[in-house]
């Protein structure tokens, strides 16, 4: 599995993994499948070159397996924070130790460019994804009841921050 940050040349297998992401597990992002797939590829290789986001994605072979993304914040009080996006792994993949991959070339990656707070949100009861992110130091610091709405039914989502400057699990 090579895992490698992801450039606008990567926007047709990223576009296309995003959108399975967002059709197989609909209530794990905020983005959703039906406004994805409008979207135009050009907005997708823009979303590649943004200099705040970083996007890595893990192939096996041709196949982008899964991805995670880095959002850096821009306003000057808080650019030391960034959010982490995105995260999935292919079904075919799953407990393959793949997400913990990911996660590991991310949180280096944060702490060469100076990243010092990382945030995320995960779907309340998502243990899998939630002990991924607690085992390399995530805490939750609180849930948001009805954080979104899907197919007429909420989902909480836990809020979770890791202080990189501080010593790693």
């Amino acid at each position: 599995m090579d895992i490698r940050r992801l450039t606008p040349d990567d926007a047709p297998a990223y576009r296309s993994v995003r959108i399975r992401a967002l059709g197989e597990y609909p209530e794990a992002f905020t983005s959703s499948y039906e406004e994805e797939v409008e979207r135009p590829i050009e907005d997708t290789a823009r979303r590649l070159a943004d200099p705040n986001i970083t996007i890595w994605g893990a192939w096996d072979g041709e196949d982008l397996a899964g991805m995670v993304g880095l959002a850096r914040e821009t306003r000057a009080k808080n650019r030391h924070k960034a959010t982490v996006i995105g995260m999935y792994v292919g079904l075919e993949h799953l407990g393959s130790g793949l997400g913990r991959r990911m996660f590991e070339v991310l949180l280096e990656e944060a702490r060469q460019g100076g990243i010092e707070v990382l945030v995320l949100t995960v779907t309340d009861g998502n243990t899998t994804a939630i002990r991924i992110y607690e085992s390399v130091g995530f805490r939750s610091f609180g849930i948001e009841p009805k954080a979104i709405k899907v197919d007429g039914r909420y989902f909480a989502k836990n809020h979770m921050v890791l202080d990189l400057t501080q010593q790693t699990p």
